[in-house]
């Protein structure tokens, strides 16, 4: 067996799930309304200024959090912003779970 054929295998079981086919409905749904698609991405830019400050300072910036609670409440109340992350949430999962698996197979090598 060929690792790359398995790889497109696994590449089309990804694409052919309710997952990925939900999250990809969601996203184009979003991307229809501009006006969404631009306060996802302010979301999306706060909440990596928060991770990246937390991670350069080794604390989370208070101020920072505030905003992207706040963001995130407000776009949580529009339906179709919800559908949308929590589409992008049970993906994620799929693909961390795919990453888990991949690196527990090999995690001996890589010690």
């Amino acid at each position: 067996m060929n690792i790359y054929d398995t790889a497109n295998r696994l590449a089309q079981e990804i694409k052919s799930s309710e997952e990925y086919n939900n999250y990809k409905s969601a996203k184009e749904a979003i991307n229809l309304k501009p006006e969404l698609k631009e306060k996802i991405q302010e979301f999306e830019k706060v909440r990596y200024d928060a991770q990246l400050s937390a991670i350069q300072t080794g604390k989370d910036d208070e101020e920072k959090v505030k905003k992207m609670q706040e963001l995130y409440v407000e776009l949580i109340a529009i339906d179709d912003v919800k559908k949308y992350f929590d589409a992008e949430i049970k993906f994620n999962i799929i693909l961390a779970d795919v990453n888990k698996i991949i690196g527990e197979a090999v995690e001996d090598i890589l010690k």
